[in-house]
């Protein structure tokens, strides 16, 4: 995975340009492939692809194995005859450097409805491809479909507040739903077919250039999503009511006084552990199918996990409970072979999660950002590096852009910052640390595309603990030049990570 020197760029498809206002994988995916390539790098980071609920973050699905509808190209349906020019004409004026995430559902959903509705005649072999693709993922996308079906028949509301006899899968009301919305049951199944069509021939041109893909995991799923409706014995839930008895989070830290109540319904890991961890598994096979690599969100949870009572308000009356995490990835191992995953073990980690993340050789992750706040053994910077098995980050998609970054320290700490490097390079403190990073021993370095672009606090991708404009970002097409190509290709070759 990374036994060798490598880098590459953290950058999400929603980001990409696209005249239908959210980045897709129509063509300026590819053309960002060939930047990759055309600039040395070997990898492309993405954040999580599910769909994605209120607020839109990828971190809060409705499934862990479906893919985001809003990502589908439109130019791609248009090539395939399911779509026509005329359809694609009306578009309204999108903002081009960020996603309105309310004006492009409602010009995009519509297109792919319509879509599905041309697939109907499409030729044999094209419906039977369908059809092959619904029977070889039905372990997870029957009920998906079934789930957004439903949840579109009570505009939207959460499954808690269904019908309690479909909140409660009972078998008749599951046959009675699955029949009175076999319309729309199909048009997400067709919407799941297309996405997966369009993204592995993407993944495809990308590994034939020499480029892995570099996917992401939450530990925890959404409570609104299909995985807990379809799994309730998995979750730590109420049984009469379905909600949470037990919340994720974090608890109180020199961030925050109060912790971080995600909310999220942690695992019934025992439950769990009496199959083999069977749900986790299929998860990490799924997402293997249309990824290289995998980061492991909140990878500290599989060694033990913050668990706060139903009810609580803030993350602060928790407890630590410890969870299975030798004996999940000892499964998995035996079930999958060689596991291509790295470990975000930011925060506070303890001797027992190094030790976790150490016996199953996964990649740790360095962030710079963080590496100038404290004394000269800050883990983070790079000369205290102690294994080269670890992914060195500029920032990540939860930090300020690096210019943004610097821009708001103080005059002490800008110095402290110029103190470590020696100086900034002419071309500014952007590419002095994406230098920084390619000359560590870390065996991967990336960066978000930000930094590449050198651009300031309001490109940033996400602000922890806010709703407001996250995930938003996207760049435009001209902004990727030759010049950044070629001087990012000249330091990556410079620093012993672009292959001879």
């Amino acid at each position: 995975m990374f036994k060798v020197r490598s880098s590459g760029i953290l950058l999400h498809p929603t980001s990409l340009p696209s005249k239908y206002g959210i980045g897709d994988l129509g063509s300026q995916a590819y053309e960002f492939i060939d930047f990759l390539g055309e600039s040395g790098q070997q990898i492309w980071q993405i954040l999580p692809l599910g769909p994605t609920g209120w607020g839109n973050s990828p971190y809060s699905s409705y499934s862990a194995l479906a893919g985001n509808p809003l990502l589908i190209s439109p130019e791609k349906l248009q090539e395939k005859g399911l779509l026509s020019e005329e359809d694609l004409e009306k578009l309204p004026e999108f903002p081009r450097d960020r996603v309105n995430y309310d004006l492009v559902r409602t010009t995009k959903m519509p297109l792919l409805q319509k879509a599905g509705e041309n697939f109907k005649q499409r030729e044999e072999w094209e419906q039977k491809e369908f059809l092959e693709f619904c029977e070889s993922q039905a372990d997870w996308l029957d009920d998906y479909g079934l789930f957004m079906a439903i949840k579109e028949a009570n505009n939207g509301a959460s499954w808690m507040h269904w019908d309690k006899a479909i909140a409660t899968r009972q078998p008749e009301a599951i046959a009675q739903w699955n029949q009175r919305l076999t319309d729309q049951i199909f048009y997400h199944k067709f919407m799941q077919f297309e996405f997966f069509r369009q993204w592995k021939e993407l993944k495809q041109y990308a590994n034939e250039k020499g480029i892995k893909i570099f996917g992401d995991i939450p530990i925890y799923v959404a409570h609104d999503s299909v995985d807990v409706w379809a799994n309730r014995e998995i979750f730590c839930l109420d049984e009469a009511t379905g909600a949470a008895t037990l919340m994720a989070g974090v608890p109180p830290d020199y961030f925050s006084e109060t912790g971080q109540l995600w909310g999220n319904p942690v695992y019934n890991w025992e439950k769990l552990e009496q199959d083999n961890f069977q749900w986790w598994v299929r998860r990490i096979q799924g997402m293997l199918e249309y990824v290289d690599i995998i980061r492991i969100d909140h990878f500290r949870g599989f060694e033990a996990y913050w668990a706060v009572p139903q009810g609580e308000t803030t993350a602060m009356n928790g407890e630590w409970i410890e969870a299975p995490g030798e004996a999940f990835f000892t499964i998995l191992l035996k079930e999958l072979g060689e596991l291509p995953i790295v470990a975000e073990d930011l925060g506070v980690i303890t001797k027992e999660v190094e030790a976790l993340r150490d016996k199953f050789e996964f990649p740790g992750m360095k962030i710079l950002h963080f590496a100038f706040d404290s004394d000269r053994a800050n883990p983070f910077l790079p000369f205290n590096y102690s294994n080269r098995n670890c992914v060195v980050y500029t920032g990540t998609h939860d930090n300020n852009t690096t210019l943004g970054w610097f821009e708001e320290r103080s005059f002490v700490e800008k110095a402290r910052v110029v103190n470590h490097l020696g100086g900034i390079c002419p071309e500014g403190i952007n590419w002095s640390l994406i230098r920084l990073a390619l000359s560590s021993v870390a065996n991967s370095a990336i960066f978000p595309l930000q930094d590449i672009l050198g651009l300031s606090t309001w490109a940033k991708m996400n602000t922890p603990s806010t709703i407001e404009d996250n995930w938003s970002w996207r760049y435009r097409p001209e902004a990727l030049t030759p010049d950044i190509a070629q001087h990012l290709k000249h330091l990556t070759y410079l620093y012993g990570r672009q292959p001879l």
